[in-house]
């Protein structure tokens, strides 16, 4: 009865997927059959849609394949929007399938039934809606068609898509016809093919260069790799370029990386950063942190701004856009290795521009250093304790709002070579950071250590809300009863409401929690136990691990405060 059906899992095992995430539900049911009974599958079960939606974002995050993620019928499909926003704005690879009604009993009173053929529309790579049918022959062949064309798309555009499933009862194979599945199920290829700089634009882009004195190179979010951090190294090596990049960037092994930008950035003067302008910026990955650094590029405007991507839409974050460079970072500083610059004098303001940034990225290197240790027991300096105390080769998960940035001030080094980092930027919300964290965890035996506000962990419990062991998992809780961003930013912090209305008080801990799930709980309240507890917090163990570190808002914000004007002094000597 549903033999097409069975073989959508056959065909996605052939293409080599392997994990799903799988909701319960009726409707869905010859999806669940299929996909645990092909022994070509991991499958994990979650009640919750929106928490089980970014767990699956974690396994193709980490596995770099897509993520097969499934539900039934109605509002459950609504549930995976945010996190089908955040692969499509982060370019990461989803193959959501969900069952639906038919289609005629949509909006006649029927349960469970919603418009969903295309809900996610402005978010997804693609959209397909199969039959309703399966026995004639043009059925199986485009359900077979639809799901070739589905995981192509999602594999080679690295996004999510969607296929919208409408099923009629029975669900249920009855006991003497078991799912079975097709040996030989039809594949279409879809070779990718990586573009080349072609000659009339590398020369085009060669009058450009040979003009420029101020190359600036600026790296957005990228995941890590060896090979690009090497190539850079050559690149800006050989031209005496400046290699911009926050924290998500994953170039913390380039020893000349300016990763301070954005603390300096928004406290120097006016004329450091006349100084600092390019005449050519090059970028690539995607969107960058630092607003401070945003700010200064669409102000202090290079002439020219060559991106580098290989395919898909490229924002105009810095109001500049003159090249998009269709091909891949390796690629493009690999064939620009040669382009010396003939003039001597020129080679010289390059280099003169190299150490400007240089000199700057050292102030503020040096000012952290006078900054810490501090007094009182505050999140910041926690956030340092704990990655300058990170293992080698661990993930570092970072929530959104105050942690990433905290993390992006402290910064990693070459030393954190093998760490990898991670971060929800492609929307940069709160509600799926801790069960990202978690979806990585299923994936690797790494130590997965999460660094997050008390909001966004409480908001996002039910990422713990499954039957699965993490002992690999590690969270470091900064609980200061409220959302921290909205005393320490602009505007909102100024306002009688704020803390009503903006901060969003709240008085939980997490020890009643970790009670629940059956994690072990460490708790810092004074600076003599730092040391000893962030060594515990890291060795091995059977469970998952939380380090909550309670302390004042107010005095987050103090320290934060006083951590801005340390750094304006810095420019007074």
């Amino acid at each position: 009865m549903h033999q097409a059906i069975y073989n959508i899992a056959a065909l996605c095992a052939q293409k080599g997927l392997h994990n799903v995430v799988l909701c319960p539900g009726s409707r869905c049911a010859p999806l669940t059959l299929a996909f645990t009974r092909h022994v070509g599958f991991t499958v994990k079960t979650f009640s919750d849609e929106r928490s089980a939606g970014f767990i699956a974002l974690g396994l193709a995050q980490q596995s770099r394949k897509a993520t097969i993620l499934i539900c039934t019928s109605g509002t459950a499909v609504y549930n995976f929007a945010p996190a089908i926003a955040e692969a499509f704005f982060s370019n990461t690879p989803l193959l959501v399938i969900t069952a639906d009604r038919p289609m005629e009993w949509i909006g006649q009173g029927d349960g469970q039934a919603i418009f969903q053929y295309d809900i996610f529309k402005n978010h997804i790579r693609g959209s397909f809606q199969l039959p309703q049918t399966y026995d004639h022959a043009d059925d199986v062949w485009s359900i077979n068609r639809q799901l070739n064309d589905a995981i192509n798309v999602a594999q080679s555009t690295s996004g999510p898509v969607h296929i919208n499933v409408p099923f009629r009862e029975p669900f249920y194979p009855s006991a003497d016809e078991p799912p079975t599945f097709d040996e030989d199920v039809r594949q279409i290829t879809d070779g990718v093919t990586l573009n080349q700089i072609s000659t009339e634009q590398h020369d085009t882009l060669l009058k450009e260069w040979a003009t420029a004195t101020k190359i600036l190179l600026v790296a957005g979010q990228h995941e890590s790799d060896a090979s690009l951090t090497e190539s850079l190294k050559t690149f800006s090596s050989t031209h005496n370029i400046p290699v911009v990049g926050d924290i998500i960037c994953n170039l913390h092994p380039l020893d000349s990386l300016v990763s301070h930008a954005d603390v300096f950035l928004n406290n120097c003067h006016d004329d450091v950063k006349q100084s600092l302008q390019p005449d050519l910026l090059i970028t690539f990955g995607q969107p960058v942190l630092s607003k401070s650094l945003k700010l200064f590029i669409r102000k202090y405007s290079p002439k020219s701004h060559w991106h580098i991507q290989v395919s898909g839409a490229v924002p105009d974050t810095f109001q500049h856009l003159t090249h998009i460079n269709r091909t891949t970072p390796i690629t493009f500083f690999h064939s620009f290795l040669t382009n010396d610059k003939e003039d001597s004098f020129a080679g010289q303001k390059q280099q003169n521009y190299f150490k400007l940034w240089e000199i700057e990225e050292r102030r503020v290197v040096r000012s952290l250093q006078s900054f810490f240790p501090q007094k009182e027991l505050c999140e910041f300096e926690i956030v340092k304790n704990i990655i300058d105390a990170l293992p080698s080769g661990c993930n570092l998960h970072l929530a959104n709002s105050m942690s990433v940035r905290y993390a992006n001030f402290i910064g990693l080094s070459s030393k954190h070579a093998l760490c990898n980092v991670y971060a929800n930027r492609g929307t940069s919300g709160i509600d799926g950071c801790t069960s990202t964290a978690v979806g990585h965890s299923f994936e690797n035996d790494k130590l997965n250590i999460l660094i997050t506000g008390d909001m966004a962990f409480f908001y996002d419990r039910n990422a713990f809300w499954h039957n699965y062991p993490m002992p690999n998992l590690r969270v470091v809780l900064l609980n200061n009863h409220g959302g921290i961003i909205f005393k320490m930013i602009d505007g909102p912090s100024d306002l009688p409401e704020s803390d009503e209305y903006f901060v969003t008080h709240q008085k939980l801990t997490a020890k009643k929690l970790c009670e629940e799930f059956g994690f072990e709980y460490l708790k810092i309240d004074n600076k003599r136990k730092v040391k000893n507890l962030i060594a515990d917090f890291f060795e091995a163990g059977a469970h998952p691990k939380v380090l909550e570190i309670e302390t004042s808002l107010e005095l987050n914000k103090t320290i934060y405060q006083n951590f801005k004007h340390h750094i304006k002094q810095s420019y007074e000597v």
